[in-house]
């Protein structure tokens, strides 16, 4: 089923990484939407995968002298989705002007291809600063599968309680449960907490155990943030988790984690590390009830700790986001 929501069709959504999408053509599902992807020396391009023709998908031909080539009757179309090539008509035949593929917006970014299904009216990207500042390691992570709403995914990454229970000797311990109260700051840049103070028992991978600083913000409906500091030292760790609904009942999510420390681990470690904490939340996230997540603030119970979950849930309200909550 595809999902027909306007505020989540001009949001910018992670298709794939940039080292999936080689010289063939990459296909994925996005929003119940079949789509394709390709790179020529233009860059990435996106298209519906359906070849107007006869319906064949696209993503099961190949790119030819930067075309796109359906696999059935070798229909080439260009980075514009215009049909350039019909085989099957004479060389001083006109090809016909409604002989074009469906064009998406797309563009690469921090290490992701990313889609936009209304192009005209395409939403802001976010602003990761990370990223371009040398001082910083930049690790991808994921795709990972969720059998549950983008927004219930989101809620969970931004919930500072669930540490010391969920993730037990990883991230907090059942001796250090209470939270003390923080604020939530709203700016034109994001929605984000001060810092909240966590008692970790080994934070940074060192083996002490020590009080550490998050901060958490919102910067899209499907991308939020999190950065956690040592003030002993000023080392500073942030991820970034955005996801994007695969289709009605599933939610592929991506991340970046960023250090600004040196890390003795390899990029696949430190992947593989944060797989084991995702894996940890998967089965309470996928059987949430309900599954859309409620924005009556009345409809379940919140505590002061909960404050960036009801600023999530405020902001979902104000953009107008009606998919995947309640």
């Amino acid at each position: 089923m595809i999902i027909e929501d306007a505020v989540l069709r001009r949001e910018w959504l992670v298709a794939c990484r940039t080292d999936e999408l080689q010289e063939k053509p990459h296909g994925v599902m996005l929003m119940g939407e079949r789509v394709v992807l390709f790179r020529n020396e233009e860059g990435v391009h996106a298209f519906k995968d359906l070849c107007i023709h006869r319906g064949a998908k696209l993503s099961l031909g190949c790119v030819r002298d930067g075309n796109l080539v359906c696999p059935y009757h070798a229909w080439e179309y260009d980075g514009s989705g215009a049909c350039v090539k019909i085989p099957q008509l004479p060389a001083d035949r006109a090809i016909p002007g409604k002989a074009r593929a469906y064009k998406y917006a797309c563009k690469e970014e921090y290490g992701l291809v990313w889609v936009c299904l209304d192009s005209e009216q395409a939403a802001p990207m976010f602003a990761l600063p990370e990223w371009a500042d040398n001082s910083y390691r930049n690790v991808m992570w994921g795709s990972t599968t969720v059998e549950a709403k983008p927004p219930r995914v989101i809620e969970n990454f931004l919930d500072v309680g669930h540490l010391s229970v969920v993730h037990e000797g990883y991230l907090g311990v059942s001796t250090h449960t209470v939270i003390g109260d923080y604020h939530v700051i709203h700016d034109e840049q994001s929605i984000r907490s001060e810092e909240i103070e966590v008692f970790q028992p080994d934070p940074d991978g060192s083996g002490q155990a020590k009080n550490v600083y998050y901060t958490y913000e919102i910067l899209r409906p499907m991308t939020v943030k999190f950065t956690k500091r040592d003030k002993e030292t000023d080392n500073k760790m942030s991820i970034i988790l955005t996801v994007s609904p695969k289709d009605t009942e599933t939610t592929i999510a991506y991340g970046i984690l960023s250090f600004n420390y040196p890390m003795d681990l390899s990029d696949s470690e430190i992947a593989a590390f944060q797989d084991v904490i995702f894996a940890q939340d998967k089965p309470v996230v996928e059987n949430q009830k309900p599954e859309d997540l409620p924005l009556d603030l009345q409809a379940e119970l919140s505590l002061a700790c909960d404050r960036m979950s009801i600023a999530y849930r405020r902001y979902l309200k104000d953009t107008g986001l009606v998919w995947g909550t309640a």
